[in-house]
């Protein structure tokens, strides 16, 4: 059977919001940003944990009809009547029990050269530069050093994705991934989506991508990152020049990993977009 869900993750500033307002455009699938689902899962793998006194009664089909319960419980005014893809970087690193709870899941993983994720952060700092961001705790001292290093961390926004992009990657279930890059989906829509939808095994959609929509404006100013979630109505690749200095830039140049046939042990299918 068909699986009821599918998965959005990868890396931030990557697409990812992009790509749900696309697919949202399908009146058959729903997604989203990051939707509350994923802390939901890992507050209950805490709770059915050996560290609840009373995990004793609990067992691995317990475990297992719980936290599939949690997705069918929140989403369940849209399902079966549409595909959902759920968001949330965390994704990656949960692929063992993801493909146990829905075998015939997928997950949609954005990536994107980490020199320009980097750089899109800074920009959006920047273009807020009377809001303190939530991203960085607040704080009102910093620099772009000490930005791009709290993202680079292992706990960081940046550090964390990459690393759990990794461990999906390397692992066994590697083969439940789509990678898609952000040049692709932005220089190649059309072909970037017909590729998707083939991965997925889902009829084609004629999409529009001259008026797309989405809005996540009140999350992001709570957040103190106005503009986090910001989608432009039309969908195109945007020239630029980095505002990182050029050792913070050159720094995280050979990151992306993806490209390097000889990395892709499990064959994953990735969406790139080729020059001509």
């Amino acid at each position: 059977m068909p699986s009821p869900l599918h998965f959005i993750s990868g890396l931030p500033r990557s697409g990812s919001t992009l790509l749900a307002a696309l697919l949202r455009q399908n009146p058959r699938f729903h997604a989203g940003m990051t939707s509350p689902v994923g802390a939901l899962y890992m507050a209950l793998e805490g709770a059915l944990s050996r560290r609840n006194e009373a995990a004793v009664f609990i067992d691995e089909t317990h475990r297992h009809d719980v936290l599939r319960g949690l997705f069918e419980s929140y989403y369940r005014r849209l399902l079966p009547e549409k595909l959902v893809f759920d968001t949330n970087r965390a994704w990656c690193a949960k692929l063992p029990a993801l493909t146990r709870l829905f075998p015939e899941c997928r997950v949609i993983c954005c990536v994107r050269a980490i020199p320009w994720i980097m750089d899109s952060v800074e920009r959006l700092v920047r273009r807020n530069a009377f809001e303190l961001s939530g991203m960085f705790g607040y704080e009102a001292g910093g620099t772009v050093f000490t930005r791009v290093n709290r993202l680079a961390a292992g706990d960081g926004m940046v550090g964390f994705a990459l690393d759990a992009l990794k461990e999906a990657f390397y692992g066994e279930q590697a083969k439940r991934l789509i990678l898609v890059e952000y040049q692709a989906l932005t220089r190649a829509p059309a072909e970037t989506m017909r590729l998707l939808y083939e991965q997925l095994g889902e009829p084609h959609f004629a999409h529009d991508f001259e008026h797309v929509e989405y809005e996540a404006d009140a999350f992001d100013l709570a957040l103190g990152t106005p503009g986090l979630h910001q989608v432009r109505r039309r969908v195109e690749w945007i020239e630029r020049n980095s505002v990182l200095p050029p050792e913070l830039f050159n720094r995280f140049q050979n990151d992306a990993f993806w490209r390097v046939a000889e990395n892709n042990l499990h064959a994953v299918p990735v969406i790139a977009y080729r020059e001509g």
